[in-house]
């Protein structure tokens, strides 16, 4: 196997929302780099299920790390992307959108307006 690049792994946030394809983590790091991070376009018609996903990503987030900076580490590219630059933003300047080890940090007030109930102690999923 090809040596992998250093990840941090995040214990404690969950591999992703049970009974759906929607992951938080991944497993490996990959041999070519890390998941560019981008902005993606939130539209009206996001399901339920795709909503509670954010929610259940941004609660476990917080719960782990509330207000501080943290590493990307293993979390998923494609999770982070639907809150980039809205709920979780940069923490470093210059950002590195392609690093395991780019800093990121939850924007708490406009993550409580968006998904208020990723901030309560227990989120039914």
């Amino acid at each position: 196997m090809a040596n992998l690049p250093d990840m941090t792994k995040h214990r404690g946030i969950p591999s992703g929302l049970p009974g759906t394809g929607f992951q938080f983590t991944i497993r490996r790091a990959n041999p070519k780099g890390a998941t560019k991070i981008i902005e993606r376009k939130r539209f009206n018609d996001r399901t339920p299920t795709e909503k509670l996903a954010d929610a259940a990503f941004l609660h476990a987030l917080w719960h782990l790390f509330g207000p501080e900076p943290f590493e990307r580490g293993n979390l998923d590219a494609g999770r982070i992307s639907w809150l980039f630059n809205r709920e979780i933003v940069p923490a470093e300047k210059p950002f590195d959108p392609a690093s395991y080890e780019a800093m990121l940090m939850i924007d708490e007030e406009v993550a409580r307006k968006s998904y208020p109930e990723a901030f309560q102690e227990l989120l039914e999923v």
